[in-house]
């Protein structure tokens, strides 16, 4: 601005006046102003702006694990889509599934002063969010829980879809059911185990721990577990991936091997009703998932004050695949 003032020949505070658009600037000056903002390419800072006034700076932060995968890639999207409607800038980061990670970029956000966050969180402990918290910027997570911190929250059935999944394999005859999960440090994944244990349990199907794979973390892991049960002396006769990726590669190595396991996966994904062999998902809404949490987030940002709560969203079992 200083660069503005020498050009226009105007003072300092003259120059503020007509970027804020100030009534009562005299035209001439206005004009010279002008003219040396598009000589120099001047671009006004709304931010620091905002920070100096202590107003809100129309921003807002995302925080997901990998944007590759389409899961987070449609939350980031709708999460975009309301904001844009909104006129609020969303800068989106991902944790890569790091807490360490995760932690840094929270703290970056906030200093950026972002009126709120929506996290998908990586870790446990999300204390160091508290003091940031009761500054005044609203929290809202998604898909998993907060640690430490009492929140907005908003979730799948995890469990219950799980359950409805594994009692379907079951209706079909199945006992011995090979479930490939990511890590059990994972909420979702806890959730997920504890539904398909429900459903074991209740049906009096005895625990075996060779039919549990943790550790798979993509569609070569998963394939590679698969072909590892099925090589077995008692291999399984139906599998349950818990989550999309995994699902892929479960497909990708039963095809290989023209098996007839069964098979279901917890998500839907892209073309998956273009898949070689018949499978199950528990699918459910992510555009939901995510209009619910943004909508909570923009309450908050509007001072809404009411208790924090959680919102739990319904899964449903769908058929899949080409035969």
């Amino acid at each position: 601005m200083v660069d503005v003032a020498r050009r226009a020949g105007v003072s300092l505070k003259t120059v503020s006046r007509v970027v804020n658009k100030a009534p009562n600037v005299q035209q001439e000056l206005v004009q010279r102003v002008l003219a040396a903002v598009e000589e120099l390419g001047f671009r006004r800072n709304s931010l620091a702006s905002a920070l100096r006034s202590g107003q809100q700076t129309a921003t807002i932060g995302l925080l997901i694990e990998e944007i590759a995968n389409p899961f987070y890639a449609t939350i980031a999207h709708v999460t975009a889509e309301m904001a844009a409607a909104r006129d609020t800038l969303l800068i989106t980061a991902s944790s890569e599934e790091d807490p360490v990670r995760e932690e840094q970029l929270l703290r970056d956000l906030c200093s950026r002063r972002v009126d709120g966050l929506l996290i998908v969180p990586a870790g446990y402990d999300h204390v160091f969010l508290r003091e940031e918290v009761e500054r005044g910027i609203p929290v809202v997570f998604l898909d998993r829980p907060a640690g430490g911190l009492v929140a907005d929250t908003v979730l799948l059935d995890n469990r219950g879809g799980a359950r409805s999944g594994l009692e379907h394999l079951l209706a079909l005859g199945h006992r011995r059911i090979g479930i490939l999960l990511d890590s059990i440090g994972v909420y979702t994944m806890r959730e997920r185990l504890g539904g398909a244990q429900d459903a074991l349990a209740a049906a009096e199907v005895p625990y075996d721990a060779s039919l549990v794979c943790d550790g798979v973390r993509d569609p070569v892991t998963a394939a590679a577990a698969v072909g590892r049960m099925l090589d077995s002396a008692d291999p399984p006769t139906a599998f349950f991936g818990l989550n999309n990726r995994i699902t892929v590669g479960v497909v990708q190595e039963l095809w290989r091997r023209k098996s007839d396991a069964a098979l279901v996966g917890f998500d839907d994904f892209e073309l998956s009703h273009l898949m070689p062999l018949p499978l199950t998902v528990i699918a459910y809404d992510t555009r939901e998932l995510a209009r619910q949490a943004a909508d909570l987030l923009f309450a908050r940002i509007a001072k809404e004050s009411s208790w924090p709560r959680t919102v739990t969203l319904p899964t449903r079992l769908v058929q899949r695949g080409l035969a």
